[in-house]
Protein backbone atom coordinates (compact mmCIF):
# COMPACT_ATOMS: atom_id res chain seq x y z
CA UNK A 1 0.00 0.00 0.00
CA UNK A 2 1.46 3.41 -0.85
CA UNK A 3 1.48 6.39 1.32
CA UNK A 4 0.54 9.84 0.26
CA UNK A 5 0.22 13.26 1.87
CA UNK A 6 -2.94 15.42 1.58
CA UNK A 7 -2.81 19.24 2.38
CA UNK A 8 -4.36 22.48 1.90
CA UNK A 9 -4.04 25.49 3.44
CA UNK A 10 -6.10 25.95 6.27
CA UNK A 11 -7.21 29.44 8.28
CA UNK A 12 -9.83 29.48 10.80
CA UNK A 13 -8.50 32.60 12.24
CA UNK A 14 -7.31 35.89 10.83
CA UNK A 15 -4.29 36.55 13.11
CA UNK A 16 -2.16 33.73 10.57
CA UNK A 17 -1.05 35.80 7.17
CA UNK A 18 -2.26 33.41 4.15
CA UNK A 19 1.23 33.59 2.76
CA UNK A 20 2.58 32.21 6.13
CA UNK A 21 0.27 29.57 5.35
CA UNK A 22 1.13 28.54 2.17
CA UNK A 23 5.36 28.61 3.23
CA UNK A 24 4.16 25.98 5.92
CA UNK A 25 2.28 23.69 3.15
CA UNK A 26 4.55 23.69 0.66
CA UNK A 27 7.79 22.71 3.57
CA UNK A 28 5.26 19.66 4.37
CA UNK A 29 4.79 19.17 0.76
CA UNK A 30 8.85 19.35 0.45
CA UNK A 31 9.23 16.80 3.59
CA UNK A 32 6.86 14.36 1.87
CA UNK A 33 9.45 14.13 -1.13
CA UNK A 34 12.35 13.75 0.24
CA UNK A 35 11.03 11.37 2.99
CA UNK A 36 10.06 8.95 -0.13
CA UNK A 37 5.64 9.36 0.26
CA UNK A 38 3.95 8.41 -2.75
CA UNK A 39 2.15 11.55 -3.83
CA UNK A 40 1.25 15.00 -2.61
CA UNK A 41 -2.69 15.62 -2.79
CA UNK A 42 -4.45 18.46 -2.74
CA UNK A 43 -8.01 20.08 -3.27
CA UNK A 44 -10.28 23.18 -4.82
CA UNK A 45 -12.43 25.44 -2.92
CA UNK A 46 -13.78 28.51 -3.37
CA UNK A 47 -14.35 31.41 -0.80
CA UNK A 48 -13.43 29.68 1.69
CA UNK A 49 -10.71 30.09 4.26
CA UNK A 50 -11.12 26.53 6.23
CA UNK A 51 -9.49 25.19 3.10
CA UNK A 52 -7.97 27.94 0.76
CA UNK A 53 -7.48 25.91 -2.36
CA UNK A 54 -9.20 27.97 -5.68
CA UNK A 55 -7.52 25.87 -8.45
CA UNK A 56 -5.27 22.96 -7.25
CA UNK A 57 -3.18 23.45 -10.71
CA UNK A 58 -1.48 26.29 -9.88
CA UNK A 59 -0.27 24.60 -6.26
CA UNK A 60 1.01 21.49 -8.51
CA UNK A 61 2.74 23.36 -11.03
CA UNK A 62 4.75 25.14 -7.98
CA UNK A 63 5.32 22.09 -6.51
CA UNK A 64 6.94 20.31 -9.42
CA UNK A 65 9.92 22.96 -9.50
CA UNK A 66 10.47 22.26 -5.56
CA UNK A 67 10.17 18.50 -5.45
CA UNK A 68 11.38 15.12 -7.60
CA UNK A 69 10.06 12.23 -6.93
CA UNK A 70 6.48 12.56 -5.50
CA UNK A 71 3.45 12.46 -7.33
CA UNK A 72 1.63 15.63 -7.63
CA UNK A 73 -2.54 14.61 -7.14
CA UNK A 74 -5.36 17.21 -7.24
CA UNK A 75 -7.55 15.75 -4.25
CA UNK A 76 -10.16 17.12 -5.86
CA UNK A 77 -11.26 18.53 -8.74
CA UNK A 78 -14.87 20.03 -8.27
CA UNK A 79 -16.62 18.90 -11.40
CA UNK A 80 -19.20 21.22 -11.66
CA UNK A 81 -17.63 24.57 -11.62
CA UNK A 82 -15.27 22.92 -14.85
CA UNK A 83 -15.73 23.21 -18.16
CA UNK A 84 -14.83 19.90 -19.92
CA UNK A 85 -12.11 21.78 -22.85
CA UNK A 86 -10.72 23.78 -19.82
CA UNK A 87 -10.19 21.03 -17.59
CA UNK A 88 -8.66 19.10 -20.21
CA UNK A 89 -6.47 21.64 -21.17
CA UNK A 90 -5.70 22.94 -17.63
CA UNK A 91 -5.09 19.13 -16.48
CA UNK A 92 -2.72 18.52 -19.82
CA UNK A 93 -0.67 21.76 -19.13
CA UNK A 94 -0.12 20.56 -15.33
CA UNK A 95 0.93 16.97 -16.34
CA UNK A 96 3.36 18.61 -19.22
CA UNK A 97 4.61 21.43 -16.22
CA UNK A 98 5.23 18.22 -13.76
CA UNK A 99 6.93 16.17 -16.31
CA UNK A 100 4.19 13.35 -16.20
CA UNK A 101 3.87 13.47 -12.74
CA UNK A 102 -0.36 14.65 -12.02
CA UNK A 103 -3.16 12.56 -11.10
CA UNK A 104 -5.99 14.32 -11.47
CA UNK A 105 -8.77 13.49 -8.78
CA UNK A 106 -12.45 14.45 -9.62
CA UNK A 107 -15.56 14.98 -7.23
CA UNK A 108 -18.90 16.35 -7.36
CA UNK A 109 -18.03 18.75 -3.87
CA UNK A 110 -19.76 19.23 -0.51
CA UNK A 111 -20.29 22.50 0.21
CA UNK A 112 -23.84 24.21 -0.55
CA UNK A 113 -21.78 27.40 0.42
CA UNK A 114 -19.65 27.14 -3.05
CA UNK A 115 -22.29 25.82 -4.69
CA UNK A 116 -24.15 28.77 -3.64
CA UNK A 117 -21.73 31.15 -5.13
CA UNK A 118 -20.05 29.44 -8.13
CA UNK A 119 -23.19 28.10 -9.50
CA UNK A 120 -26.61 29.48 -7.46
CA UNK A 121 -29.03 26.42 -7.62
CA UNK A 122 -26.51 23.81 -7.96
CA UNK A 123 -27.72 20.57 -5.99
CA UNK A 124 -26.04 17.60 -5.00
CA UNK A 125 -27.86 15.59 -7.35
CA UNK A 126 -27.17 17.56 -10.16
CA UNK A 127 -23.38 18.26 -9.39
CA UNK A 128 -22.97 14.74 -9.27
CA UNK A 129 -24.55 14.17 -12.88
CA UNK A 130 -22.68 17.09 -14.10
CA UNK A 131 -19.33 14.61 -12.88
CA UNK A 132 -20.74 12.28 -14.47
CA UNK A 133 -21.03 13.96 -18.09
CA UNK A 134 -17.33 15.94 -17.51
CA UNK A 135 -15.31 12.96 -17.25
CA UNK A 136 -15.65 11.13 -20.22
CA UNK A 137 -16.00 14.60 -22.36
CA UNK A 138 -12.59 15.60 -20.61
CA UNK A 139 -11.32 12.03 -21.85
CA UNK A 140 -12.53 12.20 -25.19
CA UNK A 141 -10.93 15.42 -25.46
CA UNK A 142 -7.45 14.01 -24.91
CA UNK A 143 -8.46 11.71 -27.57
CA UNK A 144 -8.63 14.90 -29.97
CA UNK A 145 -11.52 15.69 -32.71
CA UNK A 146 -14.46 15.28 -30.58
CA UNK A 147 -18.06 17.12 -30.17
CA UNK A 148 -20.00 17.36 -27.63
CA UNK A 149 -23.73 17.75 -26.76
CA UNK A 150 -24.23 17.17 -23.30
CA UNK A 151 -27.45 18.00 -20.49
CA UNK A 152 -24.86 20.60 -19.40
CA UNK A 153 -22.15 21.48 -22.22
CA UNK A 154 -22.56 21.49 -25.78
CA UNK A 155 -19.28 22.21 -28.17
CA UNK A 156 -18.34 21.81 -31.44
CA UNK A 157 -15.93 19.69 -32.27
CA UNK A 158 -12.27 20.41 -30.42
CA UNK A 159 -9.34 18.25 -29.42
CA UNK A 160 -7.53 19.31 -26.15
CA UNK A 161 -4.51 22.10 -26.18
CA UNK A 162 -2.25 20.58 -25.15
CA UNK A 163 -2.19 17.03 -24.88
CA UNK A 164 -0.78 15.40 -21.87
CA UNK A 165 2.61 14.02 -21.63
CA UNK A 166 0.92 10.50 -19.92
CA UNK A 167 -0.21 8.46 -22.50
CA UNK A 168 -3.12 7.62 -23.16
CA UNK A 169 -3.98 9.93 -20.03
CA UNK A 170 -3.29 11.31 -15.99
CA UNK A 171 -4.51 8.53 -13.75
CA UNK A 172 -8.24 10.21 -13.04
CA UNK A 173 -9.64 9.30 -9.82
CA UNK A 174 -13.19 9.91 -8.71
CA UNK A 175 -14.09 10.84 -5.15
CA UNK A 176 -16.93 8.29 -4.20
CA UNK A 177 -19.25 7.20 -1.70
CA UNK A 178 -22.18 5.71 -2.87
CA UNK A 179 -22.31 2.10 -4.99
CA UNK A 180 -23.76 3.70 -8.02
CA UNK A 181 -20.81 5.97 -8.13
CA UNK A 182 -18.37 3.18 -7.59
CA UNK A 183 -19.75 1.55 -10.50
CA UNK A 184 -19.66 4.53 -12.86
CA UNK A 185 -15.73 4.99 -11.68
CA UNK A 186 -15.11 1.72 -12.96
CA UNK A 187 -17.50 1.73 -15.94
CA UNK A 188 -15.14 4.52 -16.95
CA UNK A 189 -11.81 3.41 -16.29
CA UNK A 190 -11.30 5.27 -13.29
CA UNK A 191 -9.56 4.70 -9.48
CA UNK A 192 -11.83 5.48 -6.91
CA UNK A 193 -10.78 7.84 -3.74
CA UNK A 194 -12.76 7.40 -0.50
CA UNK A 195 -13.06 9.36 2.36
CA UNK A 196 -15.21 8.34 5.79
CA UNK A 197 -14.30 11.28 7.40
CA UNK A 198 -14.60 10.93 11.19
CA UNK A 199 -16.53 7.65 10.80
CA UNK A 200 -15.43 4.04 11.59
CA UNK A 201 -14.62 0.54 10.55
CA UNK A 202 -17.95 0.14 8.91
CA UNK A 203 -18.12 2.79 6.87
CA UNK A 204 -14.24 1.88 5.92
CA UNK A 205 -15.22 -1.73 5.33
CA UNK A 206 -18.41 -0.78 3.19
CA UNK A 207 -16.46 1.42 1.05
CA UNK A 208 -13.97 -0.75 -0.08
CA UNK A 209 -16.72 -3.60 -0.58
CA UNK A 210 -18.23 -0.94 -3.04
CA UNK A 211 -15.15 -0.96 -4.76
CA UNK A 212 -14.59 -4.68 -5.03
CA UNK A 213 -18.03 -5.54 -6.00
CA UNK A 214 -18.10 -2.98 -8.54
CA UNK A 215 -14.56 -4.34 -10.34
CA UNK A 216 -16.27 -7.46 -10.21
CA UNK A 217 -19.60 -6.86 -11.89
CA UNK A 218 -17.46 -4.62 -15.14
CA UNK A 219 -14.15 -6.06 -15.04
CA UNK A 220 -12.29 -3.01 -16.27
CA UNK A 221 -9.57 -3.80 -18.71
CA UNK A 222 -6.91 -2.08 -16.65
CA UNK A 223 -6.37 -2.72 -12.51
CA UNK A 224 -8.13 0.17 -10.84
CA UNK A 225 -7.09 1.08 -7.66
CA UNK A 226 -9.01 2.30 -4.27
CA UNK A 227 -6.97 5.20 -1.91
CA UNK A 228 -8.44 5.79 1.27
CA UNK A 229 -8.28 9.31 2.84
CA UNK A 230 -8.35 9.88 6.48
CA UNK A 231 -7.35 12.08 8.79
CA UNK A 232 -4.20 11.01 10.88
CA UNK A 233 -1.86 11.87 13.54
CA UNK A 234 1.47 9.97 14.69
CA UNK A 235 2.04 10.86 18.14
CA UNK A 236 4.83 10.69 20.68
CA UNK A 237 3.06 8.99 23.64
CA UNK A 238 -1.02 8.81 24.91
CA UNK A 239 -0.71 12.00 26.09
CA UNK A 240 -0.11 13.56 23.00
CA UNK A 241 -1.99 11.44 20.84
CA UNK A 242 -5.19 12.62 22.92
CA UNK A 243 -4.52 16.19 22.49
CA UNK A 244 -4.33 15.66 18.60
CA UNK A 245 -7.93 13.84 19.21
CA UNK A 246 -9.32 16.72 20.99
CA UNK A 247 -7.77 19.13 18.07
CA UNK A 248 -9.29 16.94 15.36
CA UNK A 249 -12.49 17.00 17.02
CA UNK A 250 -12.48 20.95 16.86
CA UNK A 251 -11.35 21.05 13.27
CA UNK A 252 -14.42 18.61 12.60
CA UNK A 253 -16.52 20.56 14.61
CA UNK A 254 -15.62 23.51 12.34
CA UNK A 255 -16.41 21.33 8.98
CA UNK A 256 -19.58 20.33 10.28
CA UNK A 257 -20.49 24.18 10.91
CA UNK A 258 -19.04 24.99 7.00
CA UNK A 259 -21.41 21.96 5.70
CA UNK A 260 -24.07 22.68 7.70
CA UNK A 261 -23.89 26.46 5.85
CA UNK A 262 -25.65 28.14 8.67
CA UNK A 263 -23.62 30.15 10.61
CA UNK A 264 -22.23 33.61 9.50
CA UNK A 265 -19.42 34.14 7.23
CA UNK A 266 -17.35 37.52 7.22
CA UNK A 267 -14.13 37.68 5.36
CA UNK A 268 -14.20 34.16 3.71
CA UNK A 269 -14.08 32.97 8.19
CA UNK A 270 -16.65 31.17 9.81
CA UNK A 271 -18.17 32.76 12.84
CA UNK A 272 -16.01 31.36 16.01
CA UNK A 273 -17.30 28.44 17.80
CA UNK A 274 -17.12 28.68 21.22
CA UNK A 275 -15.92 25.69 23.70
CA UNK A 276 -19.13 25.19 25.26
CA UNK A 277 -20.97 24.58 21.80
CA UNK A 278 -18.02 22.24 20.61
CA UNK A 279 -18.46 20.49 24.27
CA UNK A 280 -21.91 20.42 23.38
CA UNK A 281 -21.74 18.72 20.16
CA UNK A 282 -22.37 14.81 20.61
CA UNK A 283 -21.66 14.84 16.54
CA UNK A 284 -17.83 14.70 16.96
CA UNK A 285 -16.29 13.69 20.33
CA UNK A 286 -12.84 13.14 20.74
CA UNK A 287 -13.11 9.58 21.76
CA UNK A 288 -14.45 9.34 18.40
CA UNK A 289 -11.65 10.67 16.93
CA UNK A 290 -8.99 8.52 18.89
CA UNK A 291 -10.94 5.45 18.07
CA UNK A 292 -11.63 6.22 14.31
CA UNK A 293 -8.83 8.27 13.22
CA UNK A 294 -4.98 6.99 12.17
CA UNK A 295 -3.94 8.50 15.49
CA UNK A 296 -1.63 7.17 18.11
CA UNK A 297 2.01 6.24 18.38
CA UNK A 298 4.05 4.78 15.47
CA UNK A 299 2.96 1.38 16.32
CA UNK A 300 -0.38 1.95 16.52
CA UNK A 301 -0.51 3.98 13.35
CA UNK A 302 0.91 1.34 11.42
CA UNK A 303 -1.28 -1.76 12.84
CA UNK A 304 -4.20 0.36 11.96
CA UNK A 305 -2.96 0.98 8.18
CA UNK A 306 -1.86 -2.51 7.48
CA UNK A 307 -5.53 -3.43 8.41
CA UNK A 308 -6.63 -1.39 5.83
CA UNK A 309 -4.34 -2.53 3.31
CA UNK A 310 -5.52 -5.79 4.31
CA UNK A 311 -8.76 -4.97 3.30
CA UNK A 312 -7.95 -4.11 0.21
CA UNK A 313 -6.73 -0.50 0.13
CA UNK A 314 -4.31 0.29 -2.41
CA UNK A 315 -2.79 4.18 -1.26
CA UNK A 316 -3.56 5.66 2.20
CA UNK A 317 -3.70 9.76 2.28
CA UNK A 318 -2.52 10.96 5.58
CA UNK A 319 -4.73 13.94 5.71
CA UNK A 320 -2.88 16.49 8.00
CA UNK A 321 -5.31 19.59 8.01
CA UNK A 322 -6.30 19.56 11.74
CA UNK A 323 -6.36 22.89 13.40
CA UNK A 324 -3.28 22.49 15.30
CA UNK A 325 0.09 24.31 15.22
CA UNK A 326 2.53 24.02 11.89
CA UNK A 327 4.79 22.72 14.47
CA UNK A 328 2.72 19.70 15.51
CA UNK A 329 1.67 18.61 12.25
CA UNK A 330 5.46 18.88 10.70
CA UNK A 331 6.72 16.91 14.08
CA UNK A 332 3.90 13.97 13.24
CA UNK A 333 4.69 13.97 9.50
CA UNK A 334 8.26 13.51 10.53
CA UNK A 335 7.48 10.59 12.92
CA UNK A 336 5.45 9.17 10.07
CA UNK A 337 8.11 9.24 7.16
CA UNK A 338 10.88 8.14 9.92
CA UNK A 339 8.86 5.18 11.57
CA UNK A 340 5.81 4.05 9.83
CA UNK A 341 6.46 4.71 6.33
CA UNK A 342 9.41 2.29 6.36
CA UNK A 343 6.92 -0.40 7.12
CA UNK A 344 5.08 -0.11 3.80
CA UNK A 345 7.98 -0.06 1.57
Amino acid sequence: MKLSLFVHMERTSAETPQRQLYDEMIELCEMADKGGMHAVWTGEHHAMNFTIAPNPFINLADLARRTSRVRLGTGTIVAPFNHPIRLAGEAAMTDIVTDGRLELGIARGAYMYEYERMLPGLTAWDAGQRMRELIPAVKKLWEGDYAHDGEFWSFPSSTSAPLPQQQPHPPIWVAARDPNSHEFAVKNGCNVQVTPLSQGEEEIERLVSCFKEARAQFAPEQPLKIMLLQHGYVAEDEADAQQAARELNRFYNYFGAWFKNERPVSQGLIEPLSDEEIAANAFFTPEMMRNNLAIGTPNEVITRLKHYKDLGYDEFAFWIDSGMSFGRKKASLKRFIHSVLPEFH
